[in-house]
């Protein structure tokens, strides 16, 4: 048996087809265990109980958290903006979307364990703040004109309504909103590491650095 390259031996090919899977995937979970908690109705959801700030049990819940949801119009109403954001992520290929989600419903969650008030937390709203986070900063750090492109119509879209929802109110995780979108820029700063400098910055810097002097 002949050698195969190692990325087609272990990793599946980054197609359109993966891409809307992917999304579909991770959106239809939510809805599937929506329909859970329809079909079996109870005091808590199939999945969990979600966040609890400052408990272990609440710890536990960080995971399941984005898949819970309080009602139908709730779902939606995350459902939309996980999709129109998400396919836009999906442009740079699957890796990069599963990374968005890990990175900020995992700050979402821990921020909210942390400094949440207390009750339940439940939703993927956070990881929608997170998208829309890591949209708007990823330009900062790749520094590519489709980033800007894409970086102004997250804004023009959604800033509003994400600014709103900023606002703390008795029935809305204003923490997992505001650690879900500190989770985007964590996301696109761990995602582009490396800010590409030009030639004419790099000699300027090395001229500081060998000589302590800046050319004007």
């Amino acid at each position: 048996m002949g050698d195969r390259p190692y990325n087609a031996l272990m990793l599946p090919r980054d197609t359109i087809q993966l891409r809307i899977a992917t999304l579909l995937g991770f959106v239809g979970l939510m809805w599937f265990v929506w329909l859970l908690d329809w079909i079996i109705p109870g005091p808590g959801s199939a999945a969990g109980v979600g966040v609890l700030p400052r408990t272990w049990v609440g710890l536990e819940g960080i995971p399941v958290a984005p898949f819970i949801h309080a009602g139908l119009d709730h779902l939606v109403a995350n459902t939309i903006p996980l999709l129109v954001l998400g396919a836009l992520i999906l442009l740079r290929g699957v890796a990069e979307l599963l990374f968005v989600i890990l990175v900020s419903g995992l700050t979402a969650g821990m921020g909210t364990w942390l400094f949440g008030s207390s009750g339940q937390h439940i939703g993927a709203s956070g990881i929608v703040f997170g998208f829309f986070g890591y949209l708007v900063f990823r330009t900062a750090f790749d520094r590519r004109i489709s980033s800007a492109l894409v970086t102004l119509a997250v804004a023009w879209g959604y800033g509003t309504a994400m600014a709103y929802s900023l606002i703390p109110t008795g029935t809305i995780s204003w923490s997992g909103h505001f650690f879900g979108f500190v989770g985007g820029f964590l996301a696109a700063r761990f995602r582009y590491p490396a800010q590409r400098l030009s030639p004419h910055t790099r000699r300027g810097l090395d001229e500081v650095r060998f000589t302590g002097r800046i050319k004007e």
